[in-house]
């Protein structure tokens, strides 16, 4: 898959409907992606959710009205999806720093242009990963539902409440596993565990989950955990993907914590990726 380009054409139908009432699902089926896979790449490449994107632009563009018409404020407002007067104000104040009534008798305004992606060569840091064929396994995981928009807090907080439970703590939990979902929406699941065989029977708490077998990249992260793998997943979209000659698989991916001191500057994390080759 050409991300630039994918990314570029979410941009461009952002655009077009900046006074329509377009969803996360909208924006990721006109670019052929699921919901997870499209707003992860979207958040790492132009580090901000496609969200917000949209509600910065659309505050920037009503900013602009405001200056150069003479409408009023709640005609602007209905325009860019605000239901009332005062939470457009509120919106618009913390976006420009001046009301929406200060902004019409020319106090200055803010102004965010059109998001354009491009790959941007740098050297100096390699990156270490390796192209393996892994059999179908089984791992026993503790999962929860979670939301694209919310997922980032979210999941690290699931991870204190893991290691809170007395019960769950008997479980192995070297494995993050994130099971995107294929139907369009906006959830996912996530799980914490380790693999079937490291565990007698299926615990309380605790499910299977079938991985079928798949072509994986994996790619090894050096640092204290999550901060390694956090910026891992950053360079993964903004420097591997753009030019590799693998496509991601939107099925599973796996983070697995190794023994060691999390903590350590030499400490080693893995981020795994079902992939194929583009055809």
């Amino acid at each position: 898959m050409d991300w630039i380009r994918t990314i570029n054409n979410s941009i461009a139908y952002m655009e077009d409907h900046l006074t329509e009432p377009v969803t996360l699902e909208d924006v990721a089926a006109a670019v052929n992606l699921s919901v997870f896979h499209f707003h992860r790449a979207f958040s790492m490449l132009m580090e901000m959710s496609p969200t917000e994107y949209l509600r910065k632009r659309r505050l920037s563009q009503a900013g602009a009205d405001l200056v150069n018409g003479d409408e009023k404020v709640i005609d602007v407002a209905m325009r860019y999806g605000y239901e009332t007067p005062e939470s457009f104000t509120k919106a618009f104040t913390r976006f420009h720093g001046v009301s929406p009534m200060q902004a019409k008798k020319g106090s200055p305004i803010q102004f965010m242009s059109r998001y354009t992606v491009r790959i941007q060569i740098e050297g100096g840091q390699i990156m270490e990963y390796k192209i393996e064929k892994w059999e179908a396994m089984d791992l026993l995981v503790h999962a929860k539902t979670f939301h694209a928009e919310t997922s980032e807090t979210e999941i690290p907080k699931f991870w204190g409440e893991y290691f809170e439970n007395e019960s769950y703590r008997k479980v192995p939990s070297y494995l993050g596993v994130c099971e995107q979902n294929k139907t369009g929406g906006d959830e996912f699941r996530y799980g914490i565990g380790c693999k079937a065989s490291d565990v007698d029977g299926v615990p309380e708490g605790f499910e299977i989950l079938h991985i079928p077998e798949y072509t994986w990249v994996v790619f090894k992260c050096v640092g204290p955990s999550p901060d390694a793998i956090q910026e891992m997943w950053e360079r993964i979209y903004k420097e591997w993907l753009p030019v590799s000659e693998y496509e991601l698989i939107p099925d599973y991916d796996i983070e697995n914590y190794l023994p060691g001191d999390p903590s350590s500057k030499d400490y080693v994390s893995e981020i795994c990726m079902p992939v194929r080759k583009i055809k």
